[in-house]
């Protein structure tokens, strides 16, 4: 897939971060859809909220883009340096600037989507819940690839991946991410306990039966649903390894373009409960 990109310095709120931008590419062909307005994309990478870089995301943003979508991936403030609520206030800022710039990335009447993998879907969906608080910016879609949105780590899935102990990077990711056992309970910052989840955009949810925070994804797409948001939740099945903070994606999550492509032109998709890699 030949998308190109590049890199530039996005002032967020005071604070410079950069991000990497990759140019959309003709969207695929949607059947009886009707040409999709231009979208921008604030995209978060993965990384258990210590880690990760734009290096670990590409395949995702080059589908984005693929499907038609400018991307503008964050490289987000991490922790343990910079604790919740940084990285979601860089997060929201940046979401800002891109708003009031929409018609310098992507032309006039250009939507704007969040998306993210892991910790950065986290960021994502926290960002539609503050967005809503705040009343703007208008935010059209999320897009979640196997979201980390449960600290107490108890799911089945958490479980048969043989992760979730203290010392395992995602019960470490979250320790150094709340910095004190109360912010667990921040919206915010754990959506999945969330009791205000409506009027929030749509959602698109991807995982794996074999992903570590499937159940917690899974449940996530129920409770949106329960709470009147639109959502489209995909299980696929695949043999191959969980996604792991900094490391490329597994193959069942490197080309995603055509639910990208139907989600970014009519906001959401319909919905499956399981699809195969």
């Amino acid at each position: 897939m030949e998308t190109h990109w590049q890199e530039r310095t996005l002032d967020c709120g005071g604070t410079p971060r950069q991000v990497r931008v990759y140019a959309p590419a003709s969207p695929v062909s949607a059947p009886e859809r009707p040409k999709a307005p231009p979208a921008i994309v604030l995209h978060l990478h993965g990384g258990t909220f210590t880690c990760g870089d734009f290096d670990c995301s590409v395949a995702i943003c080059r589908s984005l883009a693929a499907a038609g979508a400018t991307v503008v991936s964050l490289d987000y403030p991490l922790a343990p340096e910079h604790p919740f609520p940084a990285a979601l206030n860089v997060s929201y800022a940046a979401l800002e600037l891109l708003h009031r710039q929409r018609a310098t990335w992507a032309g006039r009447g250009a939507r704007l989507f969040v998306a993210g993998e892991e910790a950065g879907a986290n960021i994502a969906t926290a960002l539609t819940l503050m967005a809503r608080d705040q009343h703007h910016p208008p935010i059209a879609g999320q897009i979640l690839i196997s979201p980390m949105l449960d600290p107490c780590l108890g799911t089945g899935s958490v479980r048969a991946a043989g992760v979730g102990e203290a010392g395992c990077r995602w019960a470490d990711g979250w320790h150094l991410y709340l910095g004190s056992a109360d912010k667990a309970a921040h919206p915010y910052a754990a959506p999945l306990g969330s009791r205000r989840l409506g009027g929030i955009p749509p959602a698109l949810i991807v995982t794996s039966d074999t992903c570590p925070m499937r159940d917690e994804s899974v449940a996530y797409g129920r409770r949106l649903a329960e709470c009147g948001v639109q959502v489209a939740a995909h299980v696929v099945r695949e043999d191959g390894a969980p996604v792991t903070p900094g490391t490329d994606l597994p193959l069942w999550a490197r080309d995603l373009t055509s639910l990208f492509t139907a989600f970014l032109a009519g906001g959401c998709v319909p919905a499956a409960a399981t699809i195969q890699a």
